[in-house]
């Protein structure tokens, strides 16, 4: 089954894929690996804005991650690799938070989680989870992702 016809399974809709805010292009593929840059939690059209251990939920920072990941496969399909995907190798979340705030993992998890949900094992992946004090936009958490492609 191709991963477009798993996300019509699903009931999953993709959203359209954001356009660069500066001076950098969505994905680069490079040696059968597709990087795609850092993606925000688009929502309604608007980035979910604010800070983890202030005014986001630990629920709400985890379901801001898993637009994050949607945006990536957003990004992967826009570029017409969604289904040439081979495995997610790895994910960075970087998460909006105060100084104490310590269950970034958790919030990155929306993300993590949504992939093997889409790519079953070719989804599980590396990752690193750390907590930042301020993002583009405002964004409560960012993520990019490294992908390796079928040849």
């Amino acid at each position: 089954m191709s991963y477009t016809a798993k996300l019509a399974e699903l009931g999953i809709t993709l959203p359209k894929a954001a356009a660069p805010v500066a001076s950098y292009v969505p994905v680069v593929v490079s040696g059968g690996m597709a990087f795609v840059s850092g993606q925000l939690p688009f929502v309604d059209g608007a980035v979910v804005t604010g800070r983890l251990g202030d005014d986001v939920s630990v629920e709400d920072g985890k379901a801001a991650a898993r637009a994050c990941g949607l945006m990536i496969v957003a990004q992967l399909q826009a570029a017409g690799l969604l289904d040439q995907v081979e495995r997610v190798v790895k994910l960075g979340a970087f998460i909006n938070c105060t100084a104490d705030f310590i269950q970034q993992p958790e919030v990155a998890n929306g993300a993590s989680d949504l992939m093997e949900q889409i790519f079953g094992g070719a989804g599980q992946h590396a990752r690193a989870a750390v907590g930042v004090p301020a993002l583009p936009r405002g964004a409560a958490v960012e993520v990019d992702a490294v992908v390796a492609l079928r040849a």
